[in-house]
This record gives C-alpha cells, sequence and structure tokens, in this order.
C-alpha cells in the first residue's frame, strides 16, 4: 500500500501509528533488560569488572555493523526486517536468565543487541521515509515521549512489584520480552505492507556532499559514549547512589522527556536545525565542563544530579539531525544512509570506553574535558549547518564549493 492510499485507512492504522507503536514495543525489552542487567550479573553470574567491560564490547560490536542493513534489504522489505529484529529484541530479553554464565550472557546479549541495532537503524530509516518534512520534527519529539513513556512504565512496575511480589529475574525477562515479540507480532496482523515512494538504493552509499552530517553523527556517537559510560558511573563511584537513587534519575529523565521532547521537535520546526543544534552543543560544553568542575573544584551531589539530568534532555534535540538529514537527502538514500550513519555513530563506542577508562582511573575529570572539546567541535561543525538546509544547499560551504559530477 502506498503512503498516499493509506490515508484512506483509520488514523491507527496508518504508517504514523505503527511508528508509535514500535516506538512503544522497543523500550519494554530493552529497558527492562538494561534495568536489571548490573545486579543480574552480579548477583546471579558473578561478574567482576572484566566480564562487565567484555559485556559491553559486544553489545556494541552490531552497532558498529550496523551497515549489515543494506545487504539485508536486497531481498527483505524494511519494514519486515523491523519488525524481525524487534522479534528478536524481545526473544533474546526473555531468554537473558536461562544463560547464566559469562558465555551465555555474551551470546545472548550479541543476539538482543543486533535486533535493537538493526531495529533502530530500519526504524530511523522508515521515519524519514514515511513522515513529511514540514512535520517530521514534531512527530519525532512525539515518538521520543511515546518511548520514554513506555519506558517509565517498565521502570514503575519493576519498582512496585519486584520487592512486594518477590518476583525473579527470569519472570521480569521473560514477561517484558514476550510483550515486546506480541506487540512485534501485532505490527505484523494489523498493519499492511506500506510502500515507501522512493525505493531506496540497496548498496552501501557514501556521499560527498553528506560529508557534515557523517562528522556529527561521529562526533555525536563519541560524546554519548562518554555520557553513556562515565556520567552514570560517577554518581555511584563518587557519591555512592545505591539503586533506587540511580533508578530515581533515570524515572525524572524519562518524565523530563516525555514534557520536552515535543517541545523540543516544536523548536525544531520554529527555529531550524541549525540554531537547534547551535544550542544543544553548547549547552553540552557547559554540562561536561561543569562535571569536570566536580572532581577539580568538590562540587556537590545536587549539583551532578541537576546535570545528568539536563545532559539527557539535550541528547534530545539530536531529532534535529536527522531532519537535517531528511532535507539534504536524496530520497533514495535515506535507508543506505541510515545504515552508514549507525557504524559511523559507533565507531567510538567500541573504542572511547576502554581507553577513556584508563585516563579515569588518573583523572576522571579530564575525561568530561575531553567530552566538553568534543561538544565544542560538534559546535563549530553545526555553525555549517544552512539555516534552510535542502539538497545542492548541504552546508555553508556549499556556495563556495566547486560543483561536482553527479554521484
Amino acid at each position: 500500500m502506498t503512503l498516499d492510499e493509506s490515508r484512506n485507512l483509520p488514523l491507527w492504522r496508518r504508517p504514523v501509528g505503527l511508528l508509535f507503536l514500535m516506538a512503544v514495543g522497543m523500550p519494554i525489552a530493552f529497558a527492562t533488560w538494561n534495568a536489571l542487567l548490573n545486579n543480574f550479573v552480579v548477583e546471579v553470574a558473578n561478574f567482576d569488572g572484566s566480564d562487565i567491560g567484555w559485556l559491553h564490547t559486544v553489545r556494541e560490536i552490531p552497532g558498529f555493523l550496523a551497515v549489515g542493513v543494506i545487504a539485508i534489504i536486497m531481498f527483505m522489505r524494511e519494514q519486515v526486517l523491523g519488525l524481525v529484529s524487534l522479534i528478536l529484541l524481545g526473544v533474546a530479553t526473555a531468554l537473558t536468565a536461562q544463560f547464566p554464565t559469562l558465555g551465555g550472557i555474551l551470546t545472548i546479549t550479541m543476539l538482543s543487541s543486533i535486533g535493537f541495532h538493526y531495529f533502530e537503524t530500519v526504524n530511523q530509516s522508515l521515519q524519514l521515509q514515511w513522515l513529511p518534512k514540514e512535520r517530521a520534527p514534531q512527530i519525532l519529539g512525539l515518538l521520543l515521549a511515546a518511548g520514554s513513556g513506555a519506558t517509565l512504565v517498565a521502570y514503575l512496575l519493576i519498582v512496585m512489584t519486584w520487592e512486594s511480589l518477590g518476583l525473579s529475574y527470569d519472570f521480569v525477562y521473560l514477561v517484558s520480552g514476550g510483550v515486546t515479540v506480541l506487540i512485534a507480532v501485532l505490527c505484523f496482523v494489523l498493519y499492511p505492507q506500506f510502500e515507501s515512494p522512493d525505493p531506496q538504493i540497496k548498496t552501501m552509499v557514501f556521499r560527498r556532499r553528506y560529508w557534515l552530517y557523517y562528522a556529527l553523527q561521529f562526533m555525536s556517537g563519541a560524546r554519548r559514549q562518554i555520557f553513556v559510560v562515565f556520567a552514570g558511573f560517577m554518581m555511584v563511584e563518587k557519591f555512592g547512589f545505591q539503586v533506587h537513587e540511580v533508578t530515581a534519575l533515570f524515572l525524572i529523565n524519562l518524565v523530563a522527556n516525555m514534557i520536552f521532547a515535543p517541545l523540543l521537535g516544536g523548536a525544531v520546526a520554529r527555529f531550524g536545525e541549525q540554531r537547534t543544534l547551535v544550542a544543544e552543543y553548547i549547552g553540552l560544553v557547559i554540562v561536561f565542563l561543569a562535571y569536570g568542575g566536580i572532581y577539580y573544584f568538590g562540587w556537590g551531589v545536587v549539583l551532578a544530579a541537576s546535570l545528568y539530568v539536563v545532559d539527557h534532555i539535550l541528547f534530545s534535540l539530536a531529532l534535529a539531525l536527522k531532519t537535517y538529514f531528511q532535507k539534504i537527502a536524496d530520497p533514495r538514500d535515506i535507508a543506505p544512509t541510515a545504515a552508514v550513519a549507525f557504524t559511523i555513530n559507533h565507531i567510538a563506542a567500541v573504542v572511547l570506553p576502554a581507553l577513556l577508562g584508563y585516563v579515569w582511573l588518573v583523572s576522571p575529570g579530564a575525561v568530561f574535558m575531553l567530552a566538553a572539546a568534543m561538544a565544542g567541535v560538534s559546535f563549530l561543525l553545526a555553525l555549517l549547518i544552512p539555516r534552510h538546509p535542502e539538497k545542492g544547499n548541504e552546508t555553508r560551504l556549499s556556495l563556495w564549493m566547486a560543483p561536482t559530477p553527479a554521484e
């Protein structure tokens, strides 16, 4: 069914309805897996620091290999691949507690990570193909809010029932993964196969004119790894946060995302990608410098927790990077470029955690100073985004660059 024909369907059966259902389905499994992971591997599998390091390395490998999506969509529709990947994530999550050994957990983590990263790659591609450019920022903000809402429900259910009902890891993983699988099956049954208006190129695509998008994706992946790996670790190591206190921070982040993500989507639509990303990167420079100040000047826990929440909100503005690419891209390039960009974004994820772990041992503040410098580079790159990006006007340098032959 074409996108034009889908307008005759009820609102909930249109492509946007499918995107919302997938946005809700993925976090139910992933958020539950993430929330219980550290306790599970320590209490059940007796992991040490080396084991958890290997786990996170294995978890990031499928993101680095996201270009494999290009080969798969040569014989499988993107919509089908996205839902199959969601089922893989759900099944792997459901079975996690069945393999309480290092080898078993690494194997099941690899499978769930393939499902997660391939789903995210295809999901981003479908969002940019199916959403109209003029409404994409607002809808992407609402999709972020829907995902945060699903994660919030999962966390609250764990907090309220874990001790009171005496739940086990086996039961919670099985239920959360099963719900995700059920949602994916419903997506197969309830929605037709939507035909994007522009057939996607099914080979790896590198375009010189997308260089700024590639550079911003690389810097985004590098910064995000520092936040994901070290900001939360700081809360535990330096300030002694307990499980319930870390979970409380997660819940605050989720509520903030539900409130602010739609507003941030509206801000992108109103002020444009360039101004929005510049504001994000200025904010991240300030946040990371303040993180460093916690170590260099002994600033307190309230500031640290506040920075953690602000940091998380600022990352929501990354939706502007999606809509920037949507505006400059040849519509046929969206799927292969989404896969390439996901791989570029994860280059740092495979390298930085281990390297910066050694820097952390010497000077934790230096890790955050490096993150501030990375945000500064992103700020300079964002200045090159035009006020009205489009094909042929990808960067502010486009007017001065000699025209190149068609790629």
